[in-house]
């Protein structure tokens, strides 16, 4: 049997569809792009991803069936460097509720906020 990553895909849940897209486009300088729910019950958009690399796909998602708002799991995207983005978060609308900080050897995050309450981080070795 093959070993698989433990995440295979997110979602994070949004009030505003249009706020969020906006916000995350903003931050993350990436398209995101509409995808069609094989329920019909949700709007999703989603983040950049090749299902045959490393790491794993996601969606900002509104639906009846999850609320936003910060808890028990957080998020963390992928960058060079996480203050480039960091510096994005609050023009577009988020807060930076930790700055950039080292995690020793794995590099280093930035804790952030987005425009629908959730929380989420931005991970870098530099």
């Amino acid at each position: 049997m093959t070993q698989m990553n433990a995440i295979g895909w997110f979602d994070i849940f949004v009030d505003d569809m249009e706020r969020a897209v906006r916000f995350y486009e903003t931050v993350l300088g990436q398209k995101l792009e509409a995808i069609g729910d094989p329920t019909g019950e949700s709007q999703m958009m989603s983040f950049p991803a090749d299902m045959s690399a490393y790491g794993a796909g996601g969606a900002l998602s509104k639906t009846p069936h999850g609320r936003p708002g910060p808890g028990g799991t957080i998020v963390y995207f992928n960058a060079e460097d996480c203050a480039t983005e960091e510096a994005r978060v609050v023009a577009a609308g988020g807060q930076v509720i930790r700055p950039k900080f080292s995690i020793g050897e794995y590099g280093w995050v930035s804790l952030c906020q987005d425009t629908e309450g959730n929380l989420f981080g931005i991970s870098s070795m530099n």
